[in-house]
């Protein structure tokens, strides 16, 4: 069985399962780092073991440019690549063609797009990326789709649900016609779009519901809506998906917005933000959220959170971390990073405690409060 759901919580949508790859068991719901080029960056892998990463997230667009899919077959994969024994999901580079706006064109065959790296053209097709994930051996694979920015006029929006359920059929017809090429299974997502439109997200829903995929991902969020169109339309969503499939809310967010997500029924999260956000001196904690670059800390002998037991706060000072960035050293992204990470993991296994014990709603009220302390930053300077 790929998933297992283990209990919903009785007050809410707040889910716990267990998804099971040949890479080992993923309890949920589950926050995976970002490692977009094979690496989660400034993070040994090591510290991803110590700090408890079950999965991480590689991205299809990226590893396709470099190494390129020869290198990866010749090493056997990702995972014997960079040396990875848990699980790796990857995102087919949707939210890429997004983002990369001026260096694509659309068809209905699939996207036609320019390098950011050299320049060069390149073409992918639903069944080139499920060929290139195939290559990549993930044990989790992302259809082709559409990331629509916001805001964006519904006729567009329309357009662009059908256009993305004709390429996930055509992704999923091409993965159940080929075989992994390494010595592991592989599964297949479906990702619902559809902006903030209700409609749209409905119809998008109904039609990977008719294809078999092994789990659902909600895409076309955080990327301009508001906080609260977030939530309302991950509420609904999930009400449309099956019980008994996992739920991947892409590219959210920050602590109190995965916190919201479970408690709307989502089960797996990626964010770049907690490594992002240690790399510039802004490090999470049971608090809220600190610049540890602020002066108040140049002689403060106390860990960044005095809650956490990650390998920085066990063994290093605010006033040193401090010091190691004010004098730009590379450590300091090191050691912001474990620490970011091993927050995030923290709240989501605290999470999971939680729902099994029927406590989610009320200790996510407390939590949500705690942790959006603006401590000595405003959250808007947090960087998404």
């Amino acid at each position: 069985m790929f998933f297992e759901l283990i209990k919903t919580e009785s007050k809410s949508k707040a889910r716990a399962g267990i998804i099971r790859t040949s890479h080992g068991q993923v309890l949920t719901p589950v926050f995976m780092p970002v490692g977009t080029q094979g690496t989660i960056k400034a993070v040994e892998h090591r510290e991803l073991y110590e700090i408890g990463a079950q999965i991480i997230l590689g991205n299809t667009y990226h590893l396709y440019l470099r190494p390129g899919t020869e290198i990866l077959q010749k090493f056997g994969g990702l995972h014997k690549f960079m040396n990875w024994e848990n699980s790796i999901l990857t995102d087919s580079g949707g939210f890429q063609i997004y983002s990369l706006a001026e260096l694509r064109k659309i068809h209905e065959d699939g996207v036609e797009f320019k390098s950011h790296i050299d320049g060069s053209m390149h073409f992918f097709s639903p069944e080139k990326v499920i060929d290139i994930q195939r290559s990549i051996g993930s044990d989790i694979m992302m259809v082709l789709d559409e990331c629509v920015g916001y805001p964006a006029q519904y006729d567009y929006v329309k357009k662009s649900v059908e256009l993305t359920s004709r390429w996930a059929k055509r992704c999923f017809d091409h993965f159940k016609s080929t075989e992994p090429i390494y010595e592991h299974s592989q599964y297949l997502f479906g990702i619902v779009q559809g902006s903030v439109f209700k409609e749209l997200r409905k119809i998008s829903a109904n039609d990977l519901n008719q294809i078999d995929f092994d789990g659902y991902a909600i895409g076309g969020l955080a990327v301009g809506e508001s906080t609260d169109e977030m939530y309302e339309i991950t509420d609904y969503t999930t009400d449309l998906l099956p019980q008994n499939k996992p739920r991947y809310l892409m590219g959210v967010g920050r602590p109190e917005n995965l916190l919201e997500a479970i408690e709307r029924g989502v089960d797996m999260f990626d964010c770049v933000m907690p490594t992002r956000n240690g790399r510039n001196a802004y490090l999470f904690t049971s608090k809220g959220v600190l610049s540890i670059k602020n002066s108040q800390f140049k002689d403060d002998e106390s860990p960044v959170d005095d809650e956490c037991d990650c390998y920085t706060c066990k063994n290093f000072s605010r006033a040193y971390l401090r010091h190691l960035f004010v004098a730009r050293e590379i450590l300091a992204l090191q050691l912001a990073s474990i620490h970011n990470l091993r927050f995030y993991l923290n709240l989501m296994s605290e999470a999971r405690k939680m729902i099994l014990e029927d406590r989610f709603s009320e200790w996510k009220k407390e939590k949500v409060v705690q942790i959006s302390n603006k401590l000595t930053i405003n959250k808007e300077e947090i960087i998404d």
